[in-house]
């Protein structure tokens, strides 16, 4: 099969011939059918994250069913599919716990190694040299991903453009959801109107927020934003982002979710919480990357911060499917670029140019 290969970090992906993967017990092995675009890969090219090369990137799948491993039950050889970018192994004590996004097994070899859960790759160079996966290695045609990650697709949806309810609206639901448990009526200000930001606001209008506020510095993703579902749009090169949003809200808002991953948009969202109010950062950031929270206003005003990273693959991917089946949420809406395969690299460079406003996605066939 074809992929698109990391050969060490800072390098341009290559396009390369890789053995057919094949699943084993308690797998899926998936046509791909598109990939989203995302930071998180981009973080890994740029060596922000460290990850094991060669490897192969993308954590943001759709596809169909062509073969199933022994033991799986839950879709069948010709299903249409969405997988999320969390893969849990559904026997650490986390999942055990049904905190299925902090999936022991996970972290430890699929994030720190790039292999699965019996400690080994499904990939590998024609000569048998192992290539690291990303999650479910989803640049490429042929994905094997565990069956505990695999969700049918219901009627209705595109099948690329449902790729990005895997990460991007996953990621925006653990979010308004889990973490910031956001209620009817609840104002919230959204920090970075790309991908995830767009999502998080079509799931607070979707989850009865009484005012959106989406923050960024570039003045197409904020239409883009108003147009996703935002009530109103701050420019944070052109005023002070805190000072607006407080006066917008006559205080500050009950929730902020940061989709940037910088200290300084993080301190930012801390100013612009009310009194009680809740902070979420779900960006990524290497790991010396800190924040200056200033602490007896954080303890004085009590305000939560808390980090939120996706969301519960088998208990909150089937209601984000039905959000999407019922037309609350619109992944299609989302994406607004479509690569193709060949043209992989191109797109992780528009996006880190700022170029992609939303999703981009990586299509196999267009």
């Amino acid at each position: 099969m074809r992929a698109q290969v990391l050969s060490q970090a800072g390098r341009p992906l290559e396009l390369a011939s890789l053995a057919d993967p094949s699943p084993k017990q308690g797998e899926v092995l998936v046509q791909v059918a598109a990939c989203g675009v995302c930071h998180s890969d981009l973080h890994v090219m740029r060596g922000d994250i460290a990850f094991p090369t060669p490897c192969v990137l993308g954590h943001e799948m759709s596809g169909t069913v062509v073969a199933l491993g022994e033991g799986v039950a839950n879709v069948a050889v010709g299903d249409r599919v969405a997988t999320t970018f969390i893969m849990p192994c559904g026997a650490c004590p986390s999942c055990w716990r049904g905190q299925e996004e902090l999936c022991e097994k996970f972290f430890a070899l699929n994030r720190l190694k790039g292999r699965l859960y019996d400690g080994q790759t499904r990939l590998f160079q024609p000569d048998g040299r192992p290539v690291a996966m990303y999650s479910m290695a989803a640049l490429a045609e042929l994905s094997v991903v565990p069956a505990t990650d695999v969700f049918k697709l219901p009627e209705g949806l595109a099948l690329a453009e449902a790729a990005v309810l895997g990460c991007a609206f996953f990621t925006a639901f653990g979010a308004v959801h889990t973490t910031a448990r956001l209620s009817v009526g609840e104002t919230i200000a959204v920090i970075g109107t790309g991908g995830v930001g767009l999502a998080t606001i079509q799931l607070a209008k979707a989850a009865g927020a009484g005012r959106i506020i989406a923050v960024d510095i570039a003045q197409d993703k904020l239409a883009a934003a108003i147009a996703a579902g935002a009530t109103d749009a701050v420019n944070s090169l052109a005023a002070d982002a805190p000072a607006q949003v407080k006066e917008l809200t006559g205080g500050g808002v009950d929730a902020v979710v940061e989709a940037v991953g910088r200290g300084e948009t993080i301190v930012q969202g801390v100013a612009m919480a009310r009194a009680g109010g809740r902070v979420v950062p779900v960006g990524l950031a290497g790991p010396a990357a800190t924040a200056d929270i200033p602490i007896a206003h954080l303890v004085r005003r009590k305000i939560r911060l808390m980090g939120s990273f996706g969301a519960r693959p088998r208990a909150d991917m089937p209601v984000v499917l039905s959000l999407a089946a019922s037309g609350a949420i619109d992944p299609s809406a989302a994406v607004t670029r479509r690569y193709r395969f060949e043209h992989a690299w191109q797109a992780y460079q528009d996006l880190d140019r700022g170029e992609v406003i939303g999703r981009a996605i990586v299509v196999a066939a267009d």
